[in-house]
């Protein structure tokens, strides 16, 4: 229970990080006047079985409203404040925030959106939780249950399944797949840069990431010795993801990562964390003058079994097997969602079963750079020819237009979000997306009366495809898109 209690601090903790960056853009991905209009959504990239209360409004102060009320719901969390509903509230804000924008979602989210979900089901607020200083303690911290078993399984999808689904030849016997992902420069992180060289290096570790996603879950289901598998286990993610953090641009995935694997720590961990960090963090505590009463989670009491006094938690004791039973259907649900691209076709989930995971968001894919990493690389250049003849790029704060290649293109991208969007911006079958770049981008150069005045506005793209060996294609110069004032 105090690895569940630290797992839903760590996902409440990401998830208002991920407020916070997503509110840097709150205009630009959620309102009428961003990229992304609300007519354009639902003609476009809509499905109707999903719901967003993010839709009820174009403007951005009802944007912010909702930002404003989900921070405070992950807040409850971090705290474990009515933890049942701040858990379903925080949940249904996330699908809603991330079916108003689906051309910035990436692999992460899926796996934040999956956690909230199964933490509906887990006594996450039991221990080190505001709900539990006035419950009594329990007989054992150990808790099993169907949510349990689904939580494990659902970390074991993820990377069993992104291991199956890398097919291609790059991936399973040339091995260059990972020199592939470091010649995508608008991933290239310095860590990356050091690597990159050592070609045969990146051979090795291509087929260790390979082996190491395939067969590292195995560790989860180990019945002896768990705990210490267990702790391998997290161990292992941890290296993992610290050193794809440091050679790929991935935004908040690394940290999503480590905070799932959180819930697997074993109690031996926990009490050492309890031991090291308790008496100095109440000392600290105890310095502050005149604060509320409520205590660091190190200091509560926590429950016998799972029986919270709260009304919303009622109902799960009074049908203990019907609820596990119902947590079961919806973890083969998922088991069989994830055989699409891994399975044969005739055992795929057939189209009139998937209304559920659109409708609750448990849908998901574990496609990471797979089944092939893409070679087409390059840059972006905004080409805004003024009145008087002058080429500026907008991208580089209107400086004069230079088909160099920048020394750091990752750098061009404000965030992962603008990273994942200008991805999806160069697919044909995003083309719609092209207009209304361009366009929002053209208004806000106009409406600063300090810039030029524009004639045209194009959006190139500087195409670079990798080859093997540290070769590529002549750069390719593509116009993506035009607009005028």
């Amino acid at each position: 229970m105090r690895a569940l209690a630290l797992l839903r601090m760590a996902v409440a903790a990401v998830v208002l990080l991920d407020l916070a960056i997503r509110s840097t853009d709150l205009e630009a991905h959620y309102t009428n006047l961003g990229v992304l209009p609300l007519y354009v959504l639902f003609e476009r990239a809509w499905n109707p079985y999903e719901f967003s209360v993010h839709t009820s409004s174009g403007l951005w102060q009802v944007q912010a409203l909702l930002f404003l009320t989900a921070a405070g719901c992950a807040v409850g969390l971090l705290l474990g404040w009515r933890t049942r509903l701040m858990t379903v509230l925080s949940w249904m804000l996330l699908v809603s925030v991330q079916n108003r924008n689906p051309m910035i979602v990436q692999g992460g989210d899926d796996l934040l959106r999956m956690l909230l979900f199964w933490g509906i089901f887990l006594p996450w607020g039991r221990v080190w939780a505001k709900d539990a200083q006035d419950q009594p303690p329990p007989a054992r911290y150990e808790y099993f249950s169907a949510a349990t078993v689904a939580y494990v399984v659902q970390l074991a999808l993820v990377y069993v399944c992104t291991a199956a689904l890398k097919s291609g030849p790059e991936w399973r016997t040339e091995g260059t797949a990972l020199y592939y992902a470091l010649s995508l420069d608008q991933l290239l992180m310095p860590g990356g840069r050091l690597l990159y060289p050592h070609y045969e290096l990146l051979r090795a570790l291509t087929h260790l990431t390979f082996y190491m996603e395939l067969l590292l879950p195995v560790l989860l289901f180990i019945p002896v010795a768990t705990p210490v598998w267990r702790l391998v286990f997290v161990a292992a993610i941890f290296g993992f993801h610290t050193i794809i953090s440091l050679t790929l641009f991935v935004g908040l995935f690394f940290l999503i990562n480590f905070a799932s694997v959180l819930g697997l720590l074993p109690a031996s961990a926990l009490s050492w964390l309890e031991r090291r960090l308790g008496p100095p963090l109440r000392r600290a505590w105890g310095y502050r003058p005149r604060l509320p009463t409520w205590q660091w989670p190190w200091q509560l009491r926590v429950q016998a079994d799972w029986h919270p006094a709260a009304r919303a938690h009622r109902h799960f004791r009074l049908l203990p097997a019907l609820r596990d039973t119902v947590l079961y259907v919806l973890l083969a649900y998922t088991i069989w969602w994830n055989l699409d691209g891994i399975a044969r076709p005739d055992y795929a989930l057939r189209e009139p079963l998937r209304w559920f995971g659109y409708l609750f968001r448990t849908d998901q894919h574990w496609g990471m750079f797979a089944p092939t990493v893409f070679k087409d690389d390059g840059w972006y250049i905004l080409e805004g020819r003024t009145r008087d003849g002058r080429l500026l790029d907008l991208y580089r704060g209107g400086r004069p237009v230079t088909y160099r290649k920048p020394y750091s293109i990752m750098a061009l991208h404000k965030n992962d979000r603008w990273r994942k969007y200008s991805e999806n911006y160069l697919f044909v079958s995003n083309s719609w997306m092209r207009p209304y770049y361009c366009n929002y981008l053209l208004r806000l150069w106009q409406e600063n009366p300090r810039n030029p005045r524009l004639k045209q506005l194009e959006v190139v793209y500087m195409k670079e495809v990798s080859l093997p060996r540290y070769r590529t294609e002549p750069v390719k110069r593509e116009v993506l898109c035009g607009c005028a004032p």
